[in-house]
């Protein structure tokens, strides 16, 4: 990348740049574009973070799973 424009633009060709060499791989003859999109998509809104669990002092015998 020529020039930095911030994070926003950085998680884009970042994105571009892994579904593009995935796609690569793949020996297919045209680019899949759904697949491009979808990878900005979720580069720019990722999903939210696994939850962690309870710490020890939030457990009990009813959730001490």
């Amino acid at each position: 990348m020529a020039m930095d424009d911030g994070p926003r633009r950085s998680a884009i060709a970042t994105a571009i740049e892994a579904e593009l060499n995935r796609q690569a791989h793949t020996d297919t003859a045209r680019i899949d574009v759904d697949a491009l999109a979808g990878a900005v998509d979720e580069a720019l809104d990722p999903p939210p973070p696994a939850a962690e669990g309870k710490r020890p002092d939030e457990l009990n015998a009813t959730n001490d799973d």
